[in-house]
């Protein structure tokens, strides 16, 4: 009796064992921890440009920049400098060139003529100065002011002249050129045909060179060249009376040797 419950003992023991053994390797392995994936940092938004700060800082420009401020116009460079994928290209006269404006005047013009005059100076897109090379060949490029305002370009070996009609001007100088804003100082008021017509008076011709006379014929030289026979003939005359002089000597001479000899 005391084998036999040895021995169920022992078997229940085993099958168990048996039992937690088949439970463990049957058992799902673990999940494995899943690393995730980074997500990409979103592209950096472009710096705001202010055209009021570039402006007042670059250069000579406070005329340009009150008629920007005073025609809202400010409103619409910034606008497309900083809202649009074209950029802008502004051409920006120095305060010299609206001082030395007399006809015509922009005092006469009405607040829209001013405007589209202050709206002519941009382009709805950003150039760069290698850029104007092939814009040279595209005939007129319109501007901001719309279908009728519109510019000419020439490329001259790397120096962009611009031609409005009435203004016939060159870029000088690069204030500022980054995308997607470009802003370029000219030494002129822009002027539209579309505002003050094709009436455009002639370009005054230059002054001719003053007109230098040859030394030859100056009137030292004829002086000159007048006055020398003068002064040789004191020296013919001269000579003139040393040889009738020796006549007369010979002569005495002579006469005198023949009364000698007679007496």
């Amino acid at each position: 009796m005391q084998f036999s419950r040895n021995f169920m003992i022992i078997c229940s023991a085993l099958l168990l064992c048996s039992s937690l053994t088949y439970g463990q390797t049957a058992s799902p392995p673990a999940p494995v921890a899943m690393t995730p994936t980074p997500t990409p940092a979103p592209a950096p938004a472009p710096e705001y440009v202010n055209l009021t700060y570039l402006l007042s800082v670059a250069g000579p420009f406070h005329t340009f920049l009150n008629y920007l401020e005073s025609t809202k116009v400010i409103d619409t460079f910034q606008s497309q400098a900083n809202n649009t994928e074209q950029g802008i290209t502004i051409f920006v006269p120095k305060d010299d060139s609206f001082k030395g404006l007399k006809k015509p005047s922009l005092s006469n013009l009405s607040d829209d003529q001013l405007k589209s005059l202050i709206l002519f100076h941009a382009l709805p897109k950003y150039y760069a100065l290698a850029d104007f090379n092939d814009l040279s060949t595209k005939g007129p490029i319109t501007t901001l002011a719309g279908g009728q305002y519109t510019l000419n370009f020439t490329d001259d070996s790397g120096t962009v002249h611009l031609d409005s009609g009435w203004s016939k001007t060159k870029v000088s100088s690069a204030v500022h050129s980054t995308d997607p804003v470009a802003i370029y100082q000219v030494n002129k008021v822009l002027l539209p045909e579309a505002i003050f017509g094709t009436d455009i008076p002639p370009t005054p011709a230059p002054s001719p060179a003053p007109d230098i006379s040859p030394a030859a014929d100056s009137p030292s030289a004829d002086s000159k060249e007048g006055g020398s026979p003068s002064k040789a003939l004191p020296s013919d005359s001269a000579s003139h009376r040393v040889m009738k002089l020796s006549i007369w000597s010979h002569l005495v001479l002579a006469v005198l040797g023949g009364l000698v000899l007679l007496f």
